[in-house]
Formats: C-alpha cells, sequence, structure tokens
C-alpha cells in the first residue's frame, strides 16, 4: 500500500490530496529520509508524520484494506510518539502573548494606550 493511502486510511489526513502533500512537502519521515506518496509501506516499518507542530512516530503493525473507523485505527499502527511531544504544543500555545477576545472589533485608543503600557513601550 502506498504511504499516502495509509495515512488517509488511518485518518491522519482527510483526503488522500492532502497526505500526497504533506508527503511532498517533507512532512511524511522513513527513519529521516523524506519520502515520496509513492512509497510502499511494509509492515514492521517506523513513520514520522508532522502533524500541527508535533511529529507523530508510529510503527506500522498491519495493512488495511481501505479507511478506517476512528475506534479501529489502534489495530493497524503503534503510535510510539514521546509524551515530551505533545508538553511542546502546550508551551507553544501559552506563549502567543496577548490577544483580544473575537468580535469586540478594532482597538480603542485606551485599549492601544493600555497595550503601549504592557509591552513597554511609548
Amino acid at each position: 500500500m502506498r504511504i499516502d493511502q495509509y495515512l488517509w486510511c488511518l485518518r491522519y489526513y482527510k483526503s488522500r490530496n492532502q497526505a500526497s502533500l504533506a508527503c511532498k512537502q517533507g512532512h511524511v519521515r522513513f527513519g529521516d529520509q523524506i519520502v515520496k506518496p509513492s512509497r510502499e509501506v511494509l509492515i514492521g516499518d517506523q513513520v514520522k508524520v508532522r502533524k500541527n507542530q508535533i511529529w507523530h512516530e508510529l510503527r506500522v503493525r498491519d495493512i488495511p484494506k481501505s479507511r478506517l473507523g476512528a475506534k479501529l485505527v489502534d489495530i493497524y499502527r503503534e503510535n510510539t510518539t514521546p509524551p515530551e511531544a505533545f508538553e511542546n504544543i502546550d508551551f507553544q500555545s501559552n506563549s502567543k502573548g496577548l490577544q483580544r477576545e473575537k468580535g469586540t472589533g478594532r482597538p480603542t485608543k485606551k485599549d492601544r494606550r493600555d497595550m503601549d503600557d504592557y509591552f513597554g513601550e511609548e
């Protein structure tokens, strides 16, 4: 089975087109090698997939015949992603800085002055 089709079957991507595009952009790797979408997947292969700024690592247990339900995904892959990878995403979301509430519109002059005071600008 092709790697793009395998990732689509395991619900890492919503379409095969997205999976093949991820392969072309270097978001899918076997070891440290970037692979083409046509690369064949065999049982026991180690695959790294970059999704939402996290490198997911998985080992191929079996090859599905078609796209699976979400509950059946773990039959066909073994997730070997280290827990530290998920801690980094929490750190990144907290470091975004000051954000306004959605739908509040443009900042007023008072809001801009408050932001300038907060960031230490004149």
